[in-house]
């Protein structure tokens, strides 16, 4: 639809598939606009999600508790790897790194853009002092439509109460 002065507002039907359990969808509306002349601008997006997710409150529990526990800040390269393997126990750093990058594509999507998170190139852990685990990723994000591969340096604030937070 498009709105006089303002922009093209897209109205969308469409299946969420619950990554952790895989074969459950939702059905979910969502509203995206786009604003005109404005490429600096993220567009304005409404979700209505019909239904519920599983919870992962206990595996978010057991892996805050699990980095929390680590001698030495977790620091990890290529996930997945050339071959498309995620290591079971950096699962869940992997999909930190899918919330990071659609935080990206979100700030940075034009109507023209598609954005598509194709590796997690280097993510280092950082000691914090308060209760926030952070992690400094270098994401690989793959623009489908000019076939181009850009890095983006993204820091991910995450606690299991307070969900995640791209800060920078």
């Amino acid at each position: 639809q498009d709105i006089d002065d303002v922009g093209h507002k897209y109205c969308l039907e469409l299946e969420l598939e619950d990554v952790l359990d895989k074969g459950r969808t939702v059905s979910c509306t969502a509203e995206v606009l786009y604003h005109l002349g404005s490429s600096s601008c993220a567009p304005d997006v409404q979700v209505t999600v019909q239904g519920e997710l599983r919870s992962t409150e206990g595996a978010d529990e057991e892996f805050y508790n699990r980095i929390r526990s680590l001698e030495k800040e977790l620091v990890a390269e290529n996930i997945p790897d050339s071959h498309g393997n995620v290591p079971p126990e950096l699962e869940p750093i992997h999909l930190l790194a899918w919330v990071a990058s659609g935080y990206v594509s979100w700030q940075n999507s034009t109507e023209n853009t598609q954005f598509h998170l194709a590796q997690v190139k280097h993510v280092k852990q950082v000691k914090r002092n308060d209760e926030d685990l952070q992690f400094d990723f270098v994401l690989l994000l793959h623009e489908m439509v000019s076939q181009e591969v850009l890095p983006w340096q993204v820091t991910l604030l995450w606690h299991p109460q307070r969900g995640a937070r791209v800060s920078q």
